[in-house]
């Protein structure tokens, strides 16, 4: 492991903006601050919002610049990434942004009922032909429900048209209100269904895709449903093979 990266770990240990639990705090067990977020963690009682996959955690920082009425929090397994976030709002005293470094298989124990408002999940690996490993999943939307409030609404915004229209078919199938929905983002006007922060909010990767002339979709439902969610039937064929712009960043620790 190189010296940069041992730097930014013991940096995270003194930022308490972001929490890191060990697997033994979180599996099969609640973690000390569910249904303690607003109050023990954040200062001020907002909505929660959350961030599933953040990366650097830009996205989660500028919406929470952007939306003070909202408490964010962005979750990501890499510490070295979740470092230049946590940082910058350690350095910049953000009151309402902070950072979970976890698994999102472990999220269930994380966050009581009723305690999350919306989740964004941007630009997730859309996990072709590896549906239980996809963060819209039933297997994850299962575990988001247990959380959410009712109402509560969850928004994806990726480059991946596979992602897009599975996440579609499956809000379609099982009857979920669908709030917005665009195969090109960029293409639309702004307003209504499509808030400014859609298009001013960028993500590290979405910057990169936008720069290549890839398409950006976005998808926002409310997951309110009794009962099982089930998989969709859709034509994941043609979508596989549409999802062919292999552009690979490659990210590394230590920038």
């Amino acid at each position: 492991m190189g010296k940069d990266k041992l730097r930014k770990f013991a940096e995270n240990k003194t930022f308490r903006c972001l929490v890191q639990p060990s697997t033994s705090e979180v599996f099969g067990v609640d973690y000390k601050l569910k249904g303690k977020w607003n109050g023990d963690f954040f200062e001020e009682s907002r909505p929660l919002v959350l961030e599933l996959g953040c990366g650097k955690g830009d996205y989660t920082v500028a919406l929470a610049q952007r939306e003070p009425d909202n408490n964010y929090i962005g979750i990501d397994i890499k510490g070295a990434r979740l470092w230049k976030g946590a940082k910058y709002v350690n350095e910049n005293s953000i009151p309402n942004a902070g950072f979970l470094r976890t698994r999102i298989d472990f999220i269930e124990s994380i966050f009581a009922p009723g305690e999350v408002s919306e989740i964004w999940i941007t630009f997730a690996d859309p996990q072709i032909g590896r549906e239980k490993k996809r963060l819209t999943s039933p297997l994850f939307l299962e575990r988001y429900r247990k959380f959410l409030k009712p109402g509560g609404i969850i928004r994806l915004k990726t480059d991946s048209r596979y992602l897009h229209e599975y996440t579609k078919a499956l809000a379609l199938s099982n009857g979920l209100e669908i709030l917005a929905s665009t195969t090109d983002l960029y293409n639309e006007e702004r307003g209504g269904v499509f808030p400014d922060s859609l298009f001013e909010v960028q993500t590290f990767y979405e910057k990169h895709f936008i720069a290549q002339g890839y398409p950006i979709t976005y998808l926002a439902f409310r997951l309110d449903k009794d009962g099982r969610i089930e998989s969709p039937e859709w034509d994941e064929a043609s979508y596989k093979d549409e999802d062919h712009h292999a552009f690979v960043i490659q990210v590394h620790d230590n920038q």
